[in-house]
């Protein structure tokens, strides 16, 4: 796949809510990189697998209500992807709504590189 035909099937599974089904198209060595990291946790997650233990934590710590995908846009190699989230921090209980900007990188047919960009409440 190129870097649109991936753009556009991340985007398409993640309305559906099938974000951890959109897994598929990243790299075995991919990287994800927050703005924020998590609490004791890295701002970085490098491979699959901690990748989806990041997942994991966000679901377990955050119940999600709604949310709304929009783009792709793409730029030779790489894409931006706009996330906003209506969610409760499960904690906490406190109830907010989240924006954030994803710029992913592909390498042969692959996601090699997710940043995400969003406010850190500054």
């Amino acid at each position: 796949m190129n870097t649109l035909e991936i753009a556009n099937k991340l985007v398409a599974l993640c309305k559906e809510g099938k974000f951890d089904e959109a897994r598929v198209l990243y790299a075995p060595e991919a990287v994800s990189v927050e703005a924020g990291g998590p609490p004791g946790q890295s701002r970085e997650a490098v491979g699959l697998a901690a990748i989806q233990a990041k997942g994991e934590w966000w679901t377990a710590n955050h119940e999600v209500h709604s949310w709304q995908v929009a783009g792709p846009w793409p730029h030779d190699d790489r894409f931006i992807v706009g996330f906003k989230f209506d969610v409760t921090m499960k904690p906490t209980k406190q109830r907010f709504t989240m924006e954030e900007m994803a710029l992913y990188t592909v390498k042969d047919g692959k996601i090699v590189r997710e940043e995400f960009f969003y406010s850190m409440g500054q």
